[in-house]
């Protein structure tokens, strides 16, 4: 019978084994972290600059700790990339199912290879974490960011939030939508292979400099796709906006064998929560029976940002995305004039009217 508490912790030895040859980046502010470990990190924040916080955590969907590492990192650092911010520092937090002390060692060794490559490319420091036993893989962070503020502690122009769209701009998404879909087929050995190594390929690619492109042309509003989906996130984008949005279906980038999964009913255990929100579709009932759909519900993991930037610059910034590397980047919809009725979201199949 296994203890419970701290009597849950992964031993020091077999962590330090598994941590010893792992190299977070460096950074100037840091003054306690793991090159010192202690009971925190202690951090300095930069003149001009202000904090940003965010976590995420989430069990294994795949079998290799190192992808998924990868993955649980980048997925994490969405938010600040959202935000139009700089990663800082980021503590973990893993749990690792019990085995034999090589074996946990192998494991915690390969998820946080994964994970410190993705946080020493966006020269995000390491500074500490936690591992326990669970009944399953699990990984998440803490992520501190930095970004720019006034004189007198106030935000500066530069910061993105979801209050910022504006009638007449235009809704990028920076990469093609359908994780949840494709990895609730490949748990019932559903999917083929192919379309869940196009995915993780996605998954693994980080937004930190589609983030910084967005803001280059003028982008006011951004956020990250996750959990609640296309639909969710744009909602809570129109809300405290005051806008209504309308989305493309034809126009929307999908992962290789999403559409067919969708169609073959496979969807996320998530995905009855997140169809709660199609009360903010206008005319609801008349999109039903189309088959994407469905997809606007679905769960991203590590998933692209959806921004707003103005109609005159959305060319400029497509084609500088797609030469970043985002080839799947695209416009799929409209910032519009809130209208009268309730539902902000409007639903339309076909080439979008400049």
């Amino acid at each position: 019978m296994r203890c419970g508490g701290c009597g849950a912790k992964v031993g020091a030895s077999v962590l330090s084994r598994a941590l010893s040859t792992l190299r977070p980046v460096d950074r100037d502010e840091v003054l306690v972290g793991l090159h010192a470990p202690d009971d925190a990190a202690v951090v300095r924040v930069p003149p001009g600059k202000a904090m940003v916080h965010t976590v995420d955590f989430f069990r294994a969907f795949i079998d290799d700790p190192y992808v998924f590492g990868k993955v649980a990192a980048n997925h994490a650092l969405g938010d600040i990339f959202a935000m139009g911010a700089e990663a800082q520092t980021a503590t973990a937090v893993a749990t690792v199912p019990q085995g034999l002390e090589a074996k946990v060692e192998d494991t915690v060794f390969q998820m946080m290879s994964g994970a410190l490559e993705v946080l020493n490319a966006a020269d995000c420091a390491l500074v500490g974490g936690h591992t326990g036993e669970g009944m399953e893989l699990a990984l998440g962070f803490a992520v501190n960011g930095l970004i720019d503020a006034d004189g007198d502690g106030a935000l500066s122009d530069s910061v993105l939030t979801k209050g910022g769209l504006r009638p007449g701009q235009v809704l990028i998404l920076t990469k093609p939508i359908g994780t949840g879909t494709l990895f609730a087929a490949h748990a019932r050995l559903g999917a083929r292979g192919r379309w869940i190594d196009a995915a993780l390929e996605s998954m693994c690619q980080s937004s930190r400099r589609a983030a910084a492109c967005l803001r280059e042309h003028d982008a006011t509003a951004c956020t990250d796709l996750t959990g609640f989906g296309l639909l969710g996130h744009l909602v809570e984008m129109t809300r405290p906006s005051e806008v209504d949005a309308e989305l493309d279906l034809a126009a929307l980038p999908l992962l290789e064998g999403a559409e067919e999964t969708i169609a073959a009913g496979i969807l996320s255990s998530l995905q009855p929560a997140n169809v709660r929100l199609r009360r903010a579709i206008r005319d609801q009932a008349a999109w039903v029976e189309h088959p994407r759909y469905p997809l606007l519900f679905d769960p991203q993991t590590a998933g692209g940002l959806l921004a707003s930037v103005p109609a005159e610059h959305a060319a400029a910034c497509l084609e500088a995305l797609h030469a970043l590397g985002y080839a799947r980047a695209a416009v799929i919809g409209r910032v519009l004039e809130p209208g009268e009725a309730l539902e902000p979201i409007h639903l339309r199949d076909g080439n979008l009217r400049e």
